[in-house]
């Protein structure tokens, strides 16, 4: 099973961020908008899950949204996420199956990080979910101005300016 067949198979479409994705849960019950950080404008679901794929030579670019996101690994090969926190720590994580690599089946990232993945170097695709609480909505999500993260961050350049536009 490669890149092309859990395209197909699991109806995956492009995503904006770049990759393919395919919401698959979405909570029917919400959050009003008073009991939720000040940051949210509005009510949101409880939660929502999506599958991602990243094929090789292909990358999310930096984007964050209001909410946790957890990543977890299902299929293909090791996926890095790179992230940088609102004051500027950054780190990356190996999101796989190999525990012996200090690969990891799941990750959080914390709510308001800068965030972008690629596939390893070594790795064809990566099959993937993100599962989002409060749930994921459009108004939350917000793609890096490469030249504004630059101005914020200039220490992260390389990484930057790879996975941004």
């Amino acid at each position: 099973m490669n890149a092309n067949y859990f395209i197909s198979h699991l109806q995956l479409q492009p995503h904006p961020e770049g990759g393919f994705f395919k919401e698959t849960y979405r909570s029917e019950e919400k959050i009003i908008a008073e009991a939720l950080p000040k940051r949210f404008e509005g009510e949101r679901n409880f939660s929502t899950a999506i599958y991602y794929l990243l094929r090789q030579g292909e990358h999310s670019l930096f984007h964050r949204i209001k909410s946790e996101e957890c990543w977890h690994f299902y299929a293909g090969d090791k996926l890095l996420i790179h992230v940088i926190e609102p004051k500027g720590k950054y780190y990356y994580i190996k999101l796989g199956s190999n525990i012996y690599l200090e690969e990891t089946f799941q990750f959080v990232v914390p709510a308001m990080s800068w965030f972008a993945a690629e596939p390893d170097v070594e790795s064809s695709f990566s099959l993937v979910g993100c599962t989002v609480a409060p749930g994921f909505d459009f108004a939350d999500f917000e793609i890096a101005d490469k030249t504004n993260l630059l101005n914020a961050f200039p220490e992260h350049r390389e990484i930057i300016s790879r996975l941004s536009r």
